[in-house]
Protein backbone atom coordinates (compact mmCIF):
# COMPACT_ATOMS: atom_id res chain seq x y z
CA UNK A 1 0.00 0.00 0.00
CA UNK A 2 1.25 3.40 -1.03
CA UNK A 3 0.41 6.41 1.38
CA UNK A 4 1.01 9.86 0.86
CA UNK A 5 2.69 10.99 4.30
CA UNK A 6 2.40 14.71 3.17
CA UNK A 7 -0.77 16.10 1.63
CA UNK A 8 -2.88 19.27 2.25
CA UNK A 9 -6.81 20.03 1.68
CA UNK A 10 -8.33 23.11 2.73
CA UNK A 11 -12.10 24.06 2.97
CA UNK A 12 -13.25 27.43 1.30
CA UNK A 13 -13.69 29.65 4.50
CA UNK A 14 -10.11 28.80 5.30
CA UNK A 15 -9.01 29.95 1.76
CA UNK A 16 -11.05 32.70 1.60
CA UNK A 17 -9.06 34.26 4.38
CA UNK A 18 -5.43 33.44 4.14
CA UNK A 19 -3.62 35.24 1.64
CA UNK A 20 -2.03 32.70 0.09
CA UNK A 21 -3.49 29.55 -1.03
CA UNK A 22 -6.11 29.49 -3.83
CA UNK A 23 -9.19 27.18 -4.78
CA UNK A 24 -6.77 24.28 -5.88
CA UNK A 25 -6.24 23.94 -2.43
CA UNK A 26 -10.29 22.67 -2.03
CA UNK A 27 -10.72 20.74 -4.46
CA UNK A 28 -10.74 16.87 -3.39
CA UNK A 29 -11.94 15.53 -6.20
CA UNK A 30 -8.85 16.74 -8.12
CA UNK A 31 -6.41 15.13 -5.70
CA UNK A 32 -8.35 11.54 -5.51
CA UNK A 33 -7.60 11.66 -9.33
CA UNK A 34 -4.35 12.29 -9.05
CA UNK A 35 -3.92 9.96 -6.01
CA UNK A 36 -5.53 7.11 -8.71
CA UNK A 37 -3.29 8.48 -11.63
CA UNK A 38 -0.31 7.94 -9.71
CA UNK A 39 -0.98 4.83 -7.94
CA UNK A 40 -1.27 6.21 -4.45
CA UNK A 41 -4.05 4.46 -2.17
CA UNK A 42 -4.28 6.53 0.96
CA UNK A 43 -3.23 10.07 2.11
CA UNK A 44 -2.56 12.13 5.31
CA UNK A 45 -4.27 15.42 5.25
CA UNK A 46 -2.66 17.76 7.25
CA UNK A 47 -2.64 21.22 7.84
CA UNK A 48 -0.01 23.60 5.76
CA UNK A 49 -0.44 26.37 8.35
CA UNK A 50 -1.86 29.34 6.94
CA UNK A 51 -2.49 33.17 8.41
CA UNK A 52 -6.40 32.77 7.83
CA UNK A 53 -6.86 32.77 11.80
CA UNK A 54 -6.62 36.90 11.85
CA UNK A 55 -9.28 37.27 10.19
CA UNK A 56 -11.15 33.97 11.60
CA UNK A 57 -10.77 35.70 14.79
CA UNK A 58 -8.78 32.46 16.99
CA UNK A 59 -6.80 30.03 16.46
CA UNK A 60 -9.39 28.22 17.97
CA UNK A 61 -11.91 28.86 15.33
CA UNK A 62 -9.69 28.06 12.72
CA UNK A 63 -9.49 24.47 14.31
CA UNK A 64 -12.80 24.01 14.80
CA UNK A 65 -13.82 24.96 10.63
CA UNK A 66 -10.89 22.79 9.65
CA UNK A 67 -11.14 19.55 11.88
CA UNK A 68 -15.07 19.71 10.72
CA UNK A 69 -14.94 20.14 7.38
CA UNK A 70 -12.12 17.31 7.18
CA UNK A 71 -14.03 15.19 9.32
CA UNK A 72 -16.98 15.55 6.42
CA UNK A 73 -14.08 14.20 4.11
CA UNK A 74 -13.37 11.51 6.49
CA UNK A 75 -16.72 9.96 6.36
CA UNK A 76 -17.00 10.26 2.80
CA UNK A 77 -13.77 8.38 1.31
CA UNK A 78 -12.85 6.55 4.64
CA UNK A 79 -10.42 4.48 3.01
CA UNK A 80 -9.17 7.42 0.70
CA UNK A 81 -7.83 9.45 3.31
CA UNK A 82 -6.24 9.70 7.20
CA UNK A 83 -6.98 13.13 8.50
CA UNK A 84 -4.48 14.78 10.97
CA UNK A 85 -6.43 17.34 13.54
CA UNK A 86 -5.76 21.24 14.47
CA UNK A 87 -5.47 22.28 18.09
CA UNK A 88 -6.77 25.62 19.25
CA UNK A 89 -3.14 26.07 20.80
CA UNK A 90 -3.95 29.76 21.56
CA UNK A 91 -6.54 28.42 23.92
CA UNK A 92 -4.08 25.85 26.64
CA UNK A 93 -7.59 24.71 28.42
CA UNK A 94 -8.71 23.58 25.03
CA UNK A 95 -6.17 21.62 23.98
CA UNK A 96 -7.14 18.34 25.39
CA UNK A 97 -10.67 18.85 24.57
CA UNK A 98 -10.38 19.55 21.06
CA UNK A 99 -7.81 16.83 20.88
CA UNK A 100 -10.47 14.21 22.35
CA UNK A 101 -13.05 15.71 20.33
CA UNK A 102 -11.04 15.30 16.98
CA UNK A 103 -10.08 11.43 17.89
CA UNK A 104 -13.11 10.00 19.66
CA UNK A 105 -15.80 11.52 17.50
CA UNK A 106 -14.66 13.26 14.10
CA UNK A 107 -12.69 10.22 13.34
CA UNK A 108 -8.85 11.51 13.34
CA UNK A 109 -6.03 9.20 13.97
CA UNK A 110 -3.22 11.64 14.14
CA UNK A 111 -2.42 15.56 14.75
CA UNK A 112 -0.99 17.87 12.62
CA UNK A 113 0.77 20.84 14.53
CA UNK A 114 3.21 23.61 12.87
CA UNK A 115 6.89 24.53 14.75
CA UNK A 116 5.58 27.25 16.59
CA UNK A 117 3.23 29.64 16.89
CA UNK A 118 3.46 32.92 17.67
CA UNK A 119 7.45 32.32 18.72
CA UNK A 120 6.71 29.61 21.21
CA UNK A 121 7.82 25.89 19.59
CA UNK A 122 6.30 22.75 20.28
CA UNK A 123 8.70 22.28 23.65
CA UNK A 124 6.15 24.75 25.49
CA UNK A 125 4.70 22.80 28.16
CA UNK A 126 1.11 23.35 26.88
CA UNK A 127 1.17 21.00 24.80
CA UNK A 128 2.66 18.04 27.15
CA UNK A 129 -1.03 16.75 28.47
CA UNK A 130 -1.49 16.62 24.77
CA UNK A 131 1.81 14.39 23.94
CA UNK A 132 1.31 11.95 26.96
CA UNK A 133 -2.44 11.34 25.72
CA UNK A 134 -1.36 11.13 22.44
CA UNK A 135 1.41 8.43 23.20
CA UNK A 136 -0.68 6.89 25.44
CA UNK A 137 -3.18 6.76 22.27
CA UNK A 138 -0.27 5.75 19.13
CA UNK A 139 -1.52 8.62 17.68
CA UNK A 140 1.19 10.41 15.87
CA UNK A 141 2.25 14.19 14.98
CA UNK A 142 2.98 15.94 11.79
CA UNK A 143 4.78 18.96 12.02
CA UNK A 144 4.73 21.48 9.27
CA UNK A 145 6.88 24.49 9.19
CA UNK A 146 4.84 27.98 10.80
CA UNK A 147 4.59 30.11 7.56
CA UNK A 148 3.38 33.13 9.61
CA UNK A 149 6.48 34.56 10.93
CA UNK A 150 9.00 31.92 10.44
CA UNK A 151 12.56 32.09 12.13
CA UNK A 152 14.35 34.71 10.73
CA UNK A 153 11.54 37.01 9.07
CA UNK A 154 12.11 39.59 11.43
CA UNK A 155 15.83 40.05 9.53
CA UNK A 156 14.45 39.60 6.11
CA UNK A 157 11.27 38.93 4.25
CA UNK A 158 11.24 37.72 0.79
CA UNK A 159 8.60 35.90 -1.21
CA UNK A 160 11.33 32.99 -2.53
CA UNK A 161 13.92 33.44 0.56
CA UNK A 162 11.30 32.99 3.16
CA UNK A 163 10.00 29.62 1.83
CA UNK A 164 13.16 27.97 0.83
CA UNK A 165 15.43 28.89 3.55
CA UNK A 166 12.90 30.19 6.68
CA UNK A 167 10.84 27.59 6.61
CA UNK A 168 13.83 24.82 6.39
CA UNK A 169 15.33 26.57 9.63
CA UNK A 170 11.90 27.01 11.63
CA UNK A 171 11.57 23.30 10.96
CA UNK A 172 15.28 22.54 11.83
CA UNK A 173 15.19 24.89 15.12
CA UNK A 174 11.86 22.98 16.48
CA UNK A 175 13.72 19.69 16.00
CA UNK A 176 16.51 20.92 18.02
CA UNK A 177 14.36 22.61 20.88
CA UNK A 178 12.67 19.52 20.96
CA UNK A 179 15.81 17.89 21.60
CA UNK A 180 16.98 20.22 24.08
CA UNK A 181 14.10 20.24 26.26
CA UNK A 182 14.40 16.45 26.11
CA UNK A 183 10.55 15.90 24.71
CA UNK A 184 11.85 13.30 23.09
CA UNK A 185 13.16 11.65 26.24
CA UNK A 186 10.05 12.41 28.09
CA UNK A 187 7.84 11.24 25.70
CA UNK A 188 9.96 8.30 23.94
CA UNK A 189 6.93 6.34 22.12
CA UNK A 190 5.24 9.19 20.90
CA UNK A 191 6.18 9.34 17.10
CA UNK A 192 6.73 12.37 15.64
CA UNK A 193 6.71 12.95 11.47
CA UNK A 194 8.56 16.24 10.58
CA UNK A 195 8.21 17.95 6.56
CA UNK A 196 11.22 18.06 4.35
CA UNK A 197 13.37 15.44 6.14
CA UNK A 198 13.73 17.35 9.38
CA UNK A 199 15.27 20.49 7.78
CA UNK A 200 18.63 20.31 7.58
CA UNK A 201 18.66 18.36 10.96
CA UNK A 202 20.31 15.06 8.61
CA UNK A 203 23.41 18.22 7.23
CA UNK A 204 24.22 19.01 11.09
CA UNK A 205 23.91 15.81 13.05
CA UNK A 206 28.06 15.37 13.34
CA UNK A 207 27.77 19.17 14.48
CA UNK A 208 25.57 18.31 16.86
CA UNK A 209 27.78 15.26 18.61
CA UNK A 210 30.81 17.30 17.89
CA UNK A 211 29.91 20.24 19.92
CA UNK A 212 27.99 18.77 22.68
CA UNK A 213 30.97 16.71 23.49
CA UNK A 214 33.20 19.50 23.63
CA UNK A 215 30.44 21.75 25.59
CA UNK A 216 29.77 18.67 28.13
CA UNK A 217 33.73 18.73 28.75
CA UNK A 218 33.62 22.04 30.19
CA UNK A 219 29.85 21.00 31.76
CA UNK A 220 28.53 24.39 29.27
CA UNK A 221 25.32 22.51 28.08
CA UNK A 222 23.30 20.10 30.24
CA UNK A 223 23.55 16.71 29.96
CA UNK A 224 21.33 14.70 27.98
CA UNK A 225 22.29 11.40 28.83
CA UNK A 226 23.27 10.46 25.77
CA UNK A 227 24.50 12.18 22.11
CA UNK A 228 22.10 14.16 20.47
CA UNK A 229 22.13 11.96 17.23
CA UNK A 230 20.54 9.02 19.54
CA UNK A 231 17.83 11.12 20.00
CA UNK A 232 17.06 12.28 16.60
CA UNK A 233 17.21 8.86 15.03
CA UNK A 234 13.78 8.17 17.22
CA UNK A 235 12.26 10.44 15.30
CA UNK A 236 10.49 9.96 11.71
CA UNK A 237 10.93 12.50 8.66
CA UNK A 238 8.82 12.84 5.43
CA UNK A 239 10.36 13.58 1.83
CA UNK A 240 7.93 16.75 1.43
CA UNK A 241 7.84 15.49 -2.71
CA UNK A 242 11.71 16.09 -2.83
CA UNK A 243 13.50 14.22 -5.92
CA UNK A 244 17.20 15.31 -4.78
CA UNK A 245 19.12 11.91 -4.27
CA UNK A 246 21.55 13.63 -1.66
CA UNK A 247 18.64 14.65 0.42
CA UNK A 248 17.88 10.93 0.40
CA UNK A 249 21.11 9.61 0.75
CA UNK A 250 22.25 12.10 4.04
CA UNK A 251 18.82 11.36 5.77
CA UNK A 252 19.16 7.52 5.16
CA UNK A 253 22.83 7.93 7.18
CA UNK A 254 21.41 9.46 9.97
CA UNK A 255 17.51 8.47 10.42
CA UNK A 256 17.86 4.88 8.36
CA UNK A 257 15.34 4.39 5.57
CA UNK A 258 12.80 2.62 9.15
CA UNK A 259 11.86 6.59 9.68
CA UNK A 260 11.70 7.89 6.40
CA UNK A 261 8.05 8.50 4.87
CA UNK A 262 7.14 9.21 1.41
CA UNK A 263 5.37 12.19 1.27
CA UNK A 264 4.28 14.53 -1.55
CA UNK A 265 3.05 17.82 -1.01
CA UNK A 266 0.51 18.26 -3.03
CA UNK A 267 -1.15 20.44 -4.10
CA UNK A 268 2.11 22.75 -3.66
CA UNK A 269 3.81 20.25 -5.50
CA UNK A 270 1.72 17.92 -8.39
CA UNK A 271 4.16 15.91 -9.71
CA UNK A 272 3.57 12.88 -7.53
CA UNK A 273 4.80 9.85 -9.69
CA UNK A 274 8.08 11.38 -9.92
CA UNK A 275 8.76 12.32 -6.42
CA UNK A 276 8.12 8.28 -6.08
CA UNK A 277 10.21 7.59 -8.92
CA UNK A 278 13.99 8.41 -6.90
CA UNK A 279 13.30 6.16 -4.15
CA UNK A 280 14.38 3.17 -7.40
CA UNK A 281 17.48 5.04 -7.56
CA UNK A 282 18.10 4.75 -4.26
CA UNK A 283 20.65 1.40 -2.91
CA UNK A 284 17.95 0.37 -0.72
CA UNK A 285 16.32 -2.92 -0.06
CA UNK A 286 12.84 -3.49 -2.04
CA UNK A 287 11.27 -4.33 1.47
CA UNK A 288 12.76 -0.98 2.77
CA UNK A 289 11.45 0.82 -0.16
CA UNK A 290 8.14 -0.47 0.36
CA UNK A 291 8.46 0.93 3.83
CA UNK A 292 9.17 4.38 2.97
CA UNK A 293 6.14 4.24 0.58
CA UNK A 294 3.74 3.52 2.96
CA UNK A 295 4.60 0.17 5.15
CA UNK A 296 6.04 2.44 7.76
CA UNK A 297 3.19 4.64 8.09
CA UNK A 298 1.05 1.50 8.05
CA UNK A 299 2.86 0.47 11.03
CA UNK A 300 2.83 3.44 13.01
CA UNK A 301 -0.96 4.14 12.70
CA UNK A 302 -1.40 0.28 13.83
CA UNK A 303 0.51 0.60 16.75
CA UNK A 304 3.47 -1.15 16.11
CA UNK A 305 6.02 1.85 16.14
CA UNK A 306 6.77 3.78 18.85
Amino acid sequence: MIIDAHSHWLPQEIINCAHFYSKSWGDIEAQIKVMEESGVDRAVLSYPTSDAYLRLGSLRQLAEVYNERVAAILRKYPNKFIGAAVLPVDDEKALLTEYKRATADLGFRALSLATSTHGAFLDDGRYFEVYAQAEKDGVPVFVHPQIVKPIGSSQVEDPLLTPVIEYIFETTMCVGKLLMSQVFERFPKLNFIFAYFGGVTPFIAHRYDATYAMLRGVNFVKDLGGLPSEYLKRIYVDTSGDKTLANYISSLELFGAGHIVWGSDYPAKKDITASMEVLKRLDISEKEREGILGGTLEEIFNGNRG
